[in-house]
């Protein structure tokens, strides 16, 4: 019924201790102390898109949006398939999907799905065109691995 005083400082030391791991989480000053060097918030450095695109891949993301109006953007994803377990996927996009990471470079507008982008991160997407195909390409430097035709790859 009644704490003794070993429990009842037990307590006290797990209240310090948890009111302790909770303030070092906190970004608030306190009330009664002044703003030091230490608790100004500072600039964040520009965070680098995931992926790039060259310029002949805007081009032609930019010749496929204008034959489909109502697209303000293409998704980007990743879908198990082929012989080397991924597969790039892409599709046009009416509205930014939620919680999709958005690339805007070139006048493009990219929208990655959350799934794919630890995938994709460092990618350089690019046009390639030949006399007998042509295709989006997929620089990858996390792929560990690509199967012969280039349609999958596995990190």
């Amino acid at each position: 019924m009644f704490q003794t005083s070993r429990n009842l400082s037990s307590y006290r030391l797990l209240y310090m201790i948890r009111g302790t791991c909770f303030r070092t989480y906190t970004n608030a000053a306190p009330l009664n102390t002044t703003l030091t060097n230490s608790t100004i918030p500072r600039p964040r450095r520009a965070v680098k898109a995931p992926i790039s695109i060259t310029e002949a891949a805007a081009q032609q993301i930019n010749r496929l949006m204008s034959k489909n109006k109502e697209s303000v953007g293409i998704k980007l994803g990743v879908k198990r398939k082929g012989c080397n377990g991924l597969s790039y996927t892409m599709d046009y996009s009416s509205e930014k999907p939620k919680f999709f990471e958005e690339v805007d470079e070139k006048g493009v507008k990219v929208f990655i799905d959350p799934k794919a982008l630890m995938y994709v991160v460092g990618t350089t997407m690019d046009y390639i065109e030949n006399e007998i195909s042509s295709e989006f390409t997929f620089n990858n430097p996390n792929a560990k691995s690509k199967c012969g035709c280039g349609e999958s790859f596995n990190v």
